[in-house]
């Protein structure tokens, strides 16, 4: 296998070709010298291990709850597939040292992975990640790792299995309006795409009185052939059975419940870069919280329009839920998101979580009689102003992305003829231009693909500064 890497959401790679066992083995014991580096008793506090429905993740979470054990840290291991906001619920409500979540998220079904959740809640940081990282590698070219199997470690108390959803889902109980959507009596299509909210969003959905219909809530590893991504492309069979059900929403998770997908009830698919700007105008001014809002720097100014209008700050980080979750945790904003759909909220876990985006957005229609998201969104821009985004991968040889980096050095000083008035470097290369309207252009640290990012006020001008962007970079069409 290839050297082990941690990227933004943690260690991932295909299965038995860079996700192997030997990996897993390496990468616990990693994280355990960690843990138990932080201080005395770290080690007792243990860690909360969870997996999600993929192909042997199940195992590869016994086989990490093996290792911690065998290095003294006890392991809190899921009864079943358990979503990654919930296992940072459980990291926060038994205050462990931390967490490892066996998964890879939203990627094609022939990948597995491992993140580890720091104390607080949210991703490690890279700063801990790296370490890991390094010292996974150096266990993995030496000796064996030691490891305990379940009876061992559950006779020597190093291993308790737990079931985390009771205590979660009365968190959600607390954060959400579920009276209101009660009374609006909303008609549902649910689709948590074979993954781990099976059993938490449609729970909680009926709770509520809404009138349910769920697509695809058994365990399927190889996710229908597909990968279990809450995108356009993959909820065309939610979006027609919306249409055909009547319903108002239809309501979608990726494999570990982290990202959210939201079909509106004509089966448009609404962007999550949009709803970011309508949920932060519904919680500060129909809940009445208080707080700023986090993005970051890939995500829609949307949000920056709407905290405007609300009178609070904006808050911009590098691309990675980890630098936003940050922010919630120190109860700094209402409201913390990425354009990738993911979001969390002040009070909850510091960690993306897509069965709260799915019922906040069910409590938003709920709120307003059923109106539809798309309508709601016209209301909004015409408070604050239309916004439009896009996002594109290119995949290029490594000669170009370095070429890109050198032309980035010294960006343009005008896009699509406007000016160029401030240039960003949190993460990336952003263009602000005099109009509000931006460019930004991302090489990958770890692949040989540029991500480019646009957003203006009209179709014309976005077509426009794509275009501007693909000559930057270097190409012509979307690869």
């Amino acid at each position: 296998m290839d050297r082990i890497a941690f990227g933004t959401s943690g260690w991932r790679g295909v299965i038995a070709d860079d996700f192997t066992f030997a990996g897993v083995r390496a990468v616990s014991q990693a994280i355990a010298e960690y843990v138990k580096g932080q201080g005395p008793g770290a080690g007792g506090q243990g860690l909360v291990v969870g997996y999600d429905t993929r192909f042997l993740s199940e195992a590869f979470a016994l086989r990490a709850a093996g290792v911690l054990a065998a290095h003294g840290v006890r392991a809190f291991l899921c009864e079943r597939d358990t979503p990654t906001p919930v296992v940072a619920h459980e990291i926060l409500r038994r205050r462990t040292a931390g967490g490892i979540i066996v998964t890879a998220s939203h990627n094609p079904p022939e990948y597995n992975g491992l993140k580890f959740s720091a104390a607080w809640g949210g991703p490690a940081l890279p700063a801990a990640t790296r370490q890991i990282e390094e010292r996974a590698n150096a266990i993995l070219a030496g000796d064996p790792v030691p490891e305990l199997s379940v009876a061992e470690a559950q006779d020597r108390g190093l291993l308790e299995r737990i079931d985390p959803r009771p205590a979660y889902l009365e968190r959600l109980r607390g954060l959400l309006d579920l009276e209101t959507i009660r009374r609006a009596r909303l008609r549902v299509v649910m689709d948590p795409l074979y993954g781990s909210a099976r059993g938490y969003l449609d729970s909680l959905l009926r709770e509520a009185g809404c009138e349910l219909t769920v697509l695809h809530d058994w365990r399927d590893p190889y996710f229908g052939g597909r990968s279990p991504e809450p995108s356009e492309a993959h909820l065309r069979e939610l979006a027609s059975r919306v249409v055909e059900t009547g319903a108002d929403l239809g309501l979608a998770t990726d494999g570990d419940a982290d990202r959210f997908g939201l079909v509106d009830a004509d089966g448009s698919f609404l962007e999550p870069n949009y709803f970011l700007g309508l949920l932060l105008h519904h919680l500060v001014k129909a809940r009445g919280w208080t707080g700023g809002v986090a993005r970051s720097v890939a995500t829609s100014h949307l949000v920056d329009a709407v905290a405007r209008r609300l009178d609070i700050p904006t808050y911009e980080t590098p691309v990675g839920f980890k630098y936003v979750g940050e922010l919630i945790a120190q109860d700094k904003v209402v409201l913390g998101g990425e354009e990738s759909a993911g979001l969390s909220v002040k009070g909850h876990v510091p960690e993306k979580d897509g069965i709260l985006a799915c019922l906040l957005a069910a409590e938003l229609a709920a709120s307003r009689g059923r109106m539809r998201l798309q309508a709601l969104l016209q209301e909004l821009y015409a408070e604050v102003g239309t916004v439009l985004a896009r996002r594109l991968n290119f995949h290029l040889e490594s000669r170009l992305v370095a070429g890109l980096r050198e032309r980035l050095k010294e960006p343009p000083g005008r896009l699509a003829d406007r000016a160029v008035t401030e240039v960003k470097r949190l993460d990336g290369v952003k263009l602000i231009l005099e109009d509000g309207s931006w460019l930004l252009l991302r090489p990958s640290g770890t692949e040989p693909v540029v991500r480019l990012y646009a957003e203006a006020s009209t179709p014309q001008h976005l077509e426009a500064l794509i275009a501007e962007g693909q000559r930057l970079i270097g190409v012509g069409t979307e690869n």
